[in-house]
């Protein structure tokens, strides 16, 4: 018949094909971008680091030491009992965790220097490898 026109679809296999090809594309694309989401958090941690590590520097400048690892990071907000020359808060906000939702570690004195500021990294316990590894000051 003149003038009619058929409704044509896809095939299946046509279908497959552009599948396949979105899978293949996902394949190639994904691990490269998940590699850098991993090194974003890490140089997260590192400048995150580099702020507790001003505000540390200028806390021993007014009170002639670093906190004690029991009074911790949260001297840079909260005025010890025994410091009257502090002139806090040393940070604008509270202490942040760190990207993967875990506590920043501090001790004073530290093996290496006069403290240490350690993240456990993506997986959250000592040691590791990767994404997985500490990552501190030193």
């Amino acid at each position: 018949m003149p003038g009619v026109v058929k409704a044509r679809g896809f095939t299946l296999l046509e279908l497959l094909v552009v599948v396949a090809i979105i899978g293949l594309l996902v394949g190639y694309v994904a691990p490269r971008y998940f590699s850098q989401v991993g090194k974003s958090e890490v140089t997260a941690v590192r400048a995150q680091i580099d702020g507790f590590e001003k505000a540390l520097d200028s806390y021993r400048l007014d009170n002639g030491r670093y906190p004690t690892t029991e009074q911790g990071l949260n001297a840079l907000l909260t005025k010890p009992a025994d410091l009257p020359k502090w002139n806090g808060p040393y940070l604008r906000k509270a202490v942040p965790l760190d990207p993967w939702g875990n506590p920043y570690r501090y001790k004073s004195p530290a093996e290496k220097g006069d403290y240490e500021i350690l993240s456990y990294g993506k997986d959250g316990q000592p040691g590791g490898t990767g994404d997985g590894a500490d990552i501190s000051n030193h």
